[in-house]
């Protein structure tokens, strides 16, 4: 999906040389982390928030040019690269700049979150579990396998957490009963580290594990 069409110009770029009072203007009421910064009309950096708000207003920004974040994407970058480096600055606002390096514009983490949230994965009704195995044991082409061979359709599915050499996918299907699907996994050595009402694996060992206790208990 492509990320031009939410491409935004209505900030004008203030240039190095301006001073950081008349960029604190263009923070109230503060609206975003960072501002864009050009000298000569190219992009030099990004000016932070929590910095403006501690300089001297009456130095430029050349002053402070040290503090400046060189973060960007290009335009033809897609979608989820774009998120991931709104998450890594951590910022709101990302510049946006072609391959010659000319500025075209700004991204607001807003519009790309509802881009994330207009997706399949999230939009589409359907089940959502997770699985976990060992980080060099597990295959995305075995996962679809497993899902397609019970008759599903796979919506998508991301690594939502690596910790002690065990992975953990996150996976979404279409509309469909998952408790065969959950068994299958567990058939090819996996996990199952998400809860389900329907799924007749843990309700057995509840049952089994009542009968135990009753069974001690007399």
């Amino acid at each position: 999906m492509s990320i031009e069409p939410y491409i935004l110009n209505d900030i004008k770029m203030p240039d190095i040389t301006s001073k950081i009072g008349e960029i604190r203007k263009l923070l109230e009421p503060p609206e975003y982390s960072h501002i864009p910064i050009q000298h000569e009309g190219t992009y030099v950096g990004s000016i932070s928030e929590n910095d403006i708000i501690t300089f001297d207003p009456e130095k430029t920004v050349e002053e402070y040019q040290y503090s400046l974040e060189g973060f960007f994407v290009r335009d033809t970058e897609n979608w989820m690269d774009v998120l991931h480096n709104f998450s890594k600055n951590q910022t709101n606002i990302m510049p946006v700049l072609d391959e010659e390096n000319h500025y075209l514009g700004y991204l607001e983490l807003y519009d790309i979150m509802n881009l994330f949230t207009e997706a399949p994965f999230i939009a589409n009704p359907g089940g959502i579990f997770t699985v976990e195995k060992g980080y060099k044991d597990y295959s995305f082409s075995e996962i679809t396998q497993i899902i397609e061979s019970n008759g599903a359709q796979i919506l998508g599915a991301f690594v939502s957490r690596l910790e002690n050499d065990m992975a953990q996918i996150t996976i979404k299907t279409g509309p469909t009963p998952v408790n065969a699907i959950l068994q299958a996994f567990r058939r090819y050595g996996y996990k199952i580290a998400s809860t389900h009402q329907e799924d007749k694996y843990s309700s057995d060992l509840k049952d089994r594990s009542d009968y135990l206790d009753k069974y001690l208990n007399i």
